[in-house]
C-alpha cells in the first residue's frame, strides 16, 4: 500500500508519500480500500502538531474517508468484503488502505457517491449535534453561520434550512457569500467589506440572532456573541483563523447569553446510540435532497501537499476531497 507518512509534525511539507506493508485487521477491525478522503481542519493541524490529540510517531494523517471493505477482523459481524463504507477513524485516510475500529464505519446508503461520503460525517454529524443537540434551534429563528463556505459552514447552512431556520450566513467574499445564497442561506455578510455587528443589526431589526454557529473564533467571536439577541446561543465550533478569542463575559450575563462547547468527536464516543441516530436522521436528509456536502475541488491522493496548501491560503469552499 502506498501513505502519507508524517514521521516529523513541521507542516505538511514534511510528509512522505511511501510503500508500506498492508495492514491485517485485527479484532473489531475493517479493512478498507480507499476512494476517497477528505480534508478537514484538524488534519492540518495534527501535521502541525497544533492539535490537542498528538498522535504517536510516525502516523498517517487522514480522519475521514469511504471505500470498499477488504478484510474484516474476528467479530466484526454487520460489515463483510465488498461493502461500501464511510467512516471519521481518526487517522489513516490519507493512503490507498486503512484498518478501522468497525463501530466507526457507517455502510453507504443508496445513492451515496464515495465522494460525498466521505465529505459527510465530520461535518454534518458536528453540525446536526451543535444545532439540535445543544443549541435546540427551532424553526422560525434566526441563525448566523459564521466560516459559511466552508466545510462545518455549508453544512450549518443546510441543516439550519432544514430545520426551518433564517439563515444568515458570513463569509469573506463575493464568490463565498454567492454560494451561501444557492445553498438556501436567506441573508448574507461579506466581512470583508462589511460590518458583521452592525449588518445583523439592521437584518433583524435590532432585535439579534437566536443562535451563533462559530468555527472560526479570532476577531469575529466579540462581535458576533454582541450579535446575539436574549437568551441567545453561541455555539464553539473551533478556531480556524488561527487564534482562541478572550471574550467578555459580561455579554453572556446582560443578556442571558448561553456559550455552548461543540465536542462531536467525543459525544459520539460516549453515546454511540445517539450519534448512530444522527447519521440515521441526516442520511435520511441527504436521500430527500435536503443536505449535500459541497464538494468543488477534486485532487488524486498524490497531491495532499497541495491540498493542505490550498486550505491554509482558504481557497477552499466546502470540502475538498482527494481522490484514489
Amino acid at each position: 500500500m502506498k501513505a502519507w507518512l508524517c514521521t516529523d509534525p513541521i507542516g505538511p511539507d514534511a510528509l512522505q508519500w511511501t510503500e508500506l506493508p498492508t495492514p491485517e485487521p485485527r479484532p473489531g477491525e475493517v479493512r478498507v480500500a480507499v476512494r476517497a478522503a477528505s480534508l478537514n481542519f484538524p488534519d492540518l493541524l495534527l501535521v502541525q502538531n497544533k492539535y490537542q490529540m498528538k498522535p504517536p510517531l510516525p502516523f498517517v494523517p487522514g480522519t475521514e474517508f469511504s471505500g470498499i471493505v477488504e478484510a474484516v477482523g474476528d467479530g466484526v459481524a454487520h460489515l463483510k468484503p465488498g461493502d461500501a463504507v464511510a467512516a471519521f477513524g481518526g487517522l489513516g485516510g490519507f493512503a490507498t488502505h486503512v484498518c478501522v475500529d468497525a463501530k466507526l464505519v457507517m455502510p453507504m446508503p443508496p445513492g451515496f457517491t464515495f465522494e460525498d461520503a466521505a465529505a459527510f460525517i465530520c461535518t454534518y454529524a458536528t453540525t446536526h449535534h451543535a444545532l439540535v443537540g445543544r443549541a435546540g434551534l427551532r424553526a422560525g429563528e434566526t441563525l448566523l453561520v459564521l466560516g459559511a463556505a466552508g466545510g462545518v459552514g455549508t453544512a450549518a447552512v443546510q441543516i439550519g434550512k432544514a430545520l426551518g431556520a433564517r439563515v444568515v450566513a458570513a463569509a469573506g467574499g463575493a464568490d463565498k457569500t454567492e454560494l451561501c445564497l444557492r445553498l438556501g442561506a436567506d441573508a448574507t455578510i461579506d466581512y470583508r467589506g462589511e460590518d458583521l455587528r452592525e449588518r445583523v443589526k439592521a437584518l433583524t431589526e435590532g432585535r439579534g440572532v437566536d443562535v451563533v454557529y462559530d468555527p472560526v473564533g479570532a476577531g469575529y467571536a466579540e462581535p458576533a456573541l454582541r450579535s446575539l439577541g436574549w437568551r441567545g446561543r453561541y455555539l464553539v465550533i473551533g478556531f480556524a483563523a488561527g487564534d482562541i478569542p478572550s471574550l467578555p463575559l459580561n455579554l453572556a450575563l446582560l443578556k442571558e447569553v448561553s456559550i455552548l462547547g461543540v465536542f462531536w468527536g467525543e459525544f459520539a464516543r460516549r453515546d454511540p446510540r445517539g450519534n448512530a441516530q444522527i447519521l440515521h436522521s441526516l442520511a435520511q436528509w441527504y436521500a430527500e435532497g435536503r443536505i449535500k456536502p459541497v464538494v468543488e475541488t477534486r485532487l488524486p491522493m498524490t497531491e495532499l501537499r497541495e491540498a493542505f496548501a490550498r486550505m491554509a491560503r482558504r481557497e477552499v469552499r466546502g470540502k475538498l476531497v482527494l481522490v484514489n
